[in-house]
């Protein structure tokens, strides 16, 4: 056996490390690729706010809907509704505070929904508190009650 070829030869070194970095260069693609492809990026942005809402039932046709606490929210992006149609105060939008902001201790008379008359509020009747992210694309209820 010649020893001094022994200590010479390193020609397995050189493939062994290559394959390494092709397997790695592989992932680190596939990663950054597969987000793009998947718009995981814009996803994790446009979450939900982390609020709490009231409800206080005034009478037989009227309930008071109030941010207690949380995250304020921009009055575009929230909104209620009655049975799955927009709500209505004496003929208003139920967006909070044109132009401003949605925040603890705001709150908005609910009277009616689909805008027109006869669809006064009753007994079962379905309230929902829905934030809507910038988008449109993701919608969340916050706070929900029925009427009694």
């Amino acid at each position: 056996m010649n020893l001094k070829n022994l200590r010479s030869d390193d020609s397995a070194v050189s493939p062994v490390i290559g394959v390494i970095l092709m397997v790695a260069i592989t992932v680190i693609l596939a990663a950054v690729i597969g987000t793009f492809v998947l718009n995981l990026g814009n996803q994790v942005q446009s979450s939900a706010p982390t609020a709490s809402f009231s409800f206080d039932q005034v009478n037989d046709t009227a309930v008071e809907v109030t941010h207690d606490g949380g995250d304020t929210i921009l009055h575009n992006n929230i909104g209620v509704t009655v049975n799955g149609k927009n709500a209505y105060t004496s003929g208003n939008n139920t967006f909070w505070n044109s132009g401003g902001n949605v925040s603890a201790g705001t709150s908005k008379m609910i009277e009616s929904y689909n805008h027109g008359s006869g669809n006064e509020l009753t007994s079962g009747d379905t309230i929902r508190v829905v934030w809507t992210s910038d988008s449109g694309e993701n919608s969340q209820v916050l706070a929900e009650y029925t009427m009694s």
